[in-house]
């Protein structure tokens, strides 16, 4: 039995990895800033997939401190950690770069690139210590090449864990650790579609979610079972592909999806 640790996953996609693993018979480790949201996903989870197999500790990933009292709450529950996903985000309203409370700016690089920082030299010293592991980042809008107007500081943010990754990649290769990507394209969580539903502005965000996006129980299936499989140091796991997208684009005006109809 494998035990997988996913940050951030008392909600979103990290909600669905954790569950999509549990279902693939893994041990997991749910993680989250909050106490109250952990030990309600865990009591959840815990109620379909047992008790043995579900473990929770909420934890800061902005503080190595807290990230390493979670490494070592989960090898004290299950005995080691062999799959490790930074998934901890956070964004900001589309505003201008120079509109944006600086409070904010400072969270989100804090738990997205600080995070994925503080996450990938835990885990990798505590896997290399006990003979090998994998460790994956999780990729965003900023990956890529293409910018969006008004979320300059969560693009960089992700942009900056996509040029870590790639250098932790060249780092330990030949060690016993696995480093990768996880790339989920655009998921329906509350991270990408905000609060404000409504209005010219929505309607038009709408229609291309309807053409790109997917709703977590597609994709975070798909993750959990790419991961479990895969066997190659620096491999990047991606749902929406270029090839995909353009393809989605292509059927559009045939195939008409509408991704919140349950929601309306």
């Amino acid at each position: 039995m494998k035990t997988v640790v996913v940050t951030g996953s008392t909600r979103g996609i990290g909600r669905g990895l954790a569950e999509a693993f549990l279902k693939h018979g893994c041990a997991v480790v749910v993680n989250g800033r909050n106490a109250q949201s952990v030990d309600e996903t865990v009591t959840d989870l815990a109620g379909v997939y047992g008790t043995d197999r579900v473990f929770g500790q909420a934890c800061d990933v902005a503080h190595a401190d807290q990230v390493q009292a979670l490494w070592d709450a989960a090898c004290a529950k299950f005995g080691s950690v062999d799959i490790w996903i930074n998934n901890a985000g956070v964004t900001h309203d589309a505003l201008p770069f120079w509109s944006v409370d600086m409070d904010r700016v400072e969270q989100v690089f804090d738990v997205n690139v600080l995070g994925s920082i503080n996450g990938l030299r835990t885990a990798y010293r505590g896997m290399a210590a006990q003979g090998g592991g994998s460790i994956y980042n999780m990729e965003g809008l900023g990956s890529g090449k293409r910018a969006v107007k008004g979320l300059a500081f969560y693009e960089s943010s992700k942009s900056a864990v996509t040029k870590l990754t790639q250098t932790a990649v060249l780092d330990a290769e030949g060690s016993a650790v696995k480093i990768g990507y996880l790339s989920p394209g655009m998921v329906i969580t509350d991270l990408l579609v905000g609060e404000e539903q409504s209005g010219e502005k929505w309607e038009r965000k709408k229609r291309i979610y309807n053409i790109l996006a997917d709703r977590v129980e597609t994709v975070a299936p798909f993750l959990a079972e790419e991961v479990l499989k895969n066997e190659t140091h620096g491999a990047k796991i991606a749902w929406l592909t270029p090839w995909k997208s353009f393809m989605r684009f292509l059927k559009a005006p045939f195939v008409k999806r509408d991704l919140f109809a349950e929601e309306e």
